[in-house]
């Protein structure tokens, strides 16, 4: 394979601002202290985290052809990032959001749909952006243009020619679920947060929860639970949870896109099924550190020596029956 991750999907340009405790009255200004540019989406992240935590790239998606997608696209090319599979278009504006990042780290957000809803991957394309060991679908629900049957028959392709094979979704109700079903018989490793997961199964507890997904075809849930961390469970009866990091909190913005690429490095290394979670949970923990998606990610080896150094947040309500 070509690249070592092909990742596709939610790509956007963000402008965050940090902290941000109310929106000013009127004509008025508050003044913030950082803002920042950032390339995010669930695919975006990931990638660019990625690149940064050594691996060889491609970017597959859609700009507009404005100043956000110029900045956005050359943005991912300095990590390294094959570029070439971003689809730009000239009367479809960039993905964008307006990130207003409070003092606890979550980030409300004004967001502009824009070329992720546009971009397609024809059939005579299928070859070029799944030549990759891993092959990640981002933000599954919000690609208007490709879900469904477009995207099923995609990552069924990735499949069958030897990719492993991520998804990660935008999911708010069982509305967004048979878009989310389309990709699953062909999903190695699902990774929603808990909410998503939630709101699509109408389900609470974990394990049946991981259960519903995998009468739908998925090999193994990996769900990610905020400070509480993450959740792995494999059809072959593998499961557990990692706790998260404990860090001073910046902003969330991409944290559970950047445990997605962590997730990866690790499989890609030959780590085990908890090392994986462990680094990923890593790479959010870090993530959350800086203002704008993969701010906080330096390399792989600072995001080893913080997996084995740095304290666990202690343990929260959630448990696991016998």
């Amino acid at each position: 394979m070509r690249y070592d991750y092909a990742s596709m999907g939610f790509y956007t340009f963000d402008c965050l601002g940090w902290p941000v405790t109310a929106i000013p009255p009127n004509g008025d200004t508050f003044f913030i202290r950082d803002i920042t540019l950032a390339v995010s989406g669930a695919a975006g992240t990931a990638v660019i985290a990625g690149a940064k935590l050594g691996l060889h790239c491609l970017a597959v998606g859609g700009y507009g052809r404005d100043s956000m997608g110029d900045w956005a696209v050359e943005r991912i090319a300095s990590f390294g990032i094959d570029t070439s599979a971003l689809q730009r278009f000239p009367d479809v504006p960039t993905s964008s959001s307006i990130v207003l990042t409070r003092p606890d780290g979550s980030r409300p957000a004004l967001h502009l749909k824009g070329a992720t809803g546009a971009f397609t991957i024809e059939e005579h394309d299928f070859d070029r952006v799944t030549d990759a060991r891993v092959f990640h679908l981002g933000g599954v629900g919000l690609m208007d243009a490709m879900d469904g049957e477009r995207n099923a028959a995609l990552i069924r392709h990735a499949k069958a020619r030897g990719c492993i094979t991520t998804v990660d979704i935008f999911a708010g109700s069982p509305d967004d679920l048979p878009d989310v079903e389309a990709v699953l018989p062909w999903t190695d490793y699902f990774i929603p947060s808990i909410e998503e997961a939630r709101a699509l199964s109408g389900l609470d507890d974990l394990d049946a929860v991981a259960a519903f997904f995998h009468a739908r075809g998925v090999a193994c849930c990996v769900i990610t639970l905020g400070a509480e961390g993450a959740f792995y469970h494999h059809r072959d009866g593998t499961r557990f949870l990692v706790p998260a990091y404990d860090v001073d909190v910046v902003c969330t913005c991409g944290c559970g896109d950047v445990f997605n690429a962590g997730f990866v490095v690790g499989l890609l290394n030959g780590m085990s099924p908890r090392d994986c979670v462990r680094l990923a949970s890593a790479s959010s923990a870090l993530n959350a550190t800086g203002l704008g998606s993969q701010a906080g990610i330096v390399d792989l080896a600072q995001t080893l020596a913080f997996m084995e150094e740095r304290p666990l947040r202690p343990a929260g309500p959630l448990t696991l029956s016998a």
